[in-house]
């Protein structure tokens, strides 16, 4: 049985490489993207097992966007997204009540970056 595959997109290199040698130290196969244009490209050449999104990317909140835009594929409505994000710690907004909504936020968990690694295992191994 092979490794599931982890894709990230994010447009901070070095967030990205301290989350794959994270999520390596559980074997996980990861695979990176440095903001949405890649990452739709990388999902195109294949459909990773979970996808770990930033909000914040390029000028706004790409990330929003970019769920969106893959939950309306076919082929990628069913796949898990962590969305993993700095956005109250840079803006001092957090989402009031329910932070997922199928059509505002539709991913399948959020988590504020700089959360223990653990938990981060833990919501990618829930999601897989």
């Amino acid at each position: 049985m092979t490794a599931p595959t982890i894709l990230i997109i994010d447009d901070d290199p070095d967030f990205v490489e301290v989350t794959k040698v994270i999520l390596e130290t559980k074997q996980y196969n990861v695979k990176a993207a440095y903001n949405p244009k890649e990452g739709f490209a990388s999902l195109e050449e294949e459909t990773p097992d979970a996808l770990i999104l930033d909000v914040m990317m390029g000028k706004g909140a790409d990330g929003f966007i970019f769920a969106r835009e893959i939950r309306k594929d076919p082929r990628f409505e069913k796949m898990p997204i962590l969305m993993l994000t700095s956005m109250r710690e840079q803006t001092g907004f957090d989402f009031p009540g329910e932070r997922i909504h199928s059509k505002f936020l539709p991913v399948d968990d959020y988590l504020e970056k700089g959360a223990d690694p653990q938990v981060l295992l833990d919501k990618i191994e829930n999601m897989i």
